[in-house]
């Protein structure tokens, strides 16, 4: 008879996995997280309303708000504000937490 041909067996991979490599590969990954952490700001300071411009770089979140009365209650909360923010891109699916350009949150600057 024929010879037999053995077939290896790939790990599978999640749902998760894929859709991360996909990212990674297209170079969507630090974009894509810098929206995340945008939406964190938003759910955790709940400032939406009142957030005129966002911009993220090396672990700085620079936001400008258009209160004054908003921007001095939450900068006696940045340390909070952080935790919060963090808490919520660990458990984004979507969010990368190995990337080196977009990740955690450490500082917060409101102006």
């Amino acid at each position: 008879m024929g010879r037999s041909v053995r077939i290896e067996r790939k790990k599978a991979l999640g749902m998760e996995e894929v859709v991360q490599m996909y990212l990674k590969s297209m170079g969507l990954e630090a974009p894509l997280n810098t929206r995340r952490v945008f939406a964190a700001w938003d759910q955790a300071s709940g400032a939406a309303a009142y957030t005129a411009n966002r911009f993220y770089k090396a672990g700085t979140l620079y936001v400008t708000l258009t209160s004054s009365a908003a921007r001095s209650t939450l900068s006696f909360q940045k340390a909070e504000l952080i935790t919060r923010m963090n808490e919520i891109l660990a458990t984004d699916e979507l969010f990368s937490k190995d990337n080196p350009k977009v990740s955690f949150v450490k500082e917060l600057k409101l102006k």
